[in-house]
């Protein structure tokens, strides 16, 4: 278990998600960190969000209008302004070859540093929970859109033929993880994390923000600060030692 150190800010950031407001929930705050520090960062939700009522009277795609324009302004609160929808249908998501593909496409598109995406280990959580089937087919697709797919020159040749040569994510990290190796100080951004968090007005009020606020709390008492964000770590590029320290 270690706290994130302030010089691993990453260059390009690329977060999957399987629904508008999953970033929010995760890492959000992580977010708001990173573009500050100069990070540029990307958003990609894979469905479109339009299960997420039971009311009546509410329809699907008005709905998923709603939730595309709540995820725009939730990024534009934590400073991201590249959000893209791969329109999936919301809460009957596989982690097939297809979407398999859309996210190997998209990663060879952006060409990231850093993806983050949602733990598709992650199934019972804390006795009370059930992760969403589409939660874990995004994680699922996009760990392996991360490696072999984005990087291996003859998976998906049609790639190829569309002018997208590989590219070599160097970390990859999980959120909504039950199995966290690293953690981000986000006390100075908790405030844009729950702001964020509120522009979900279709699916979120103020109890929703103030449990995930002493969600974030109680990950910083883990690590010694005030609120925090959990990921589980893979780093898929070593760094170079042998480089000597930038001024």
């Amino acid at each position: 278990m270690e706290l994130e150190r302030d010089d691993r800010i990453p260059q390009h950031v690329l977060v999957i998600a399987a629904h508008p407001d999953d970033i929010e929930f995760g890492c959000a705050g992580s977010i708001a960190r990173w573009a500050e520090a100069g990070a540029q960062v990307t958003y990609c939700i894979v469905t479109d969000g339009a299960a997420g009522s039971n009311d009546p009277r509410v329809e699907a795609p008005t709905l998923a209008r709603q939730r595309y324009d709540e995820q725009r302004a939730a990024a534009a609160v934590v400073g991201v302004h590249d959000v893209h929808f791969l329109n999936y249908r919301d809460g009957l998501l596989q982690a097939t070859l297809d979407l398999r593909r859309d996210l190997a496409r998209f990663i060879r598109k952006v060409r990231p540093d850093r993806v983050i995406c949602q733990d598709p280990t992650t199934v019972f959580v804390n006795g009370s929970y059930i992760n969403h089937p589409d939660h874990r087919a995004t994680g699922e697709a996009a760990i392996y859109a991360v490696f072999p797919s984005a990087p291996t020159r003859l998976i998906f040749p049609e790639l190829l033929a569309e002018g997208l040569e590989p590219h070599q994510v160097k970390e990859l990290y999980l959120d909504l993880t039950l199995e966290p190796t690293v953690y981000v100080d986000i006390s100075k951004t908790i405030e844009r994390k729950i702001e964020a968090l509120l522009c979900h007005r279709s699916q979120v009020n103020e109890e929703t923000a103030h449990w995930v606020r002493e969600w974030a709390a109680d990950l910083g008492k883990r690590v010694g600060c005030a609120y925090a964000e959990a990921f589980r770590v893979i780093r898929l590029v070593e760094e170079d030692s042998s480089k000597p320290p930038q001024d």
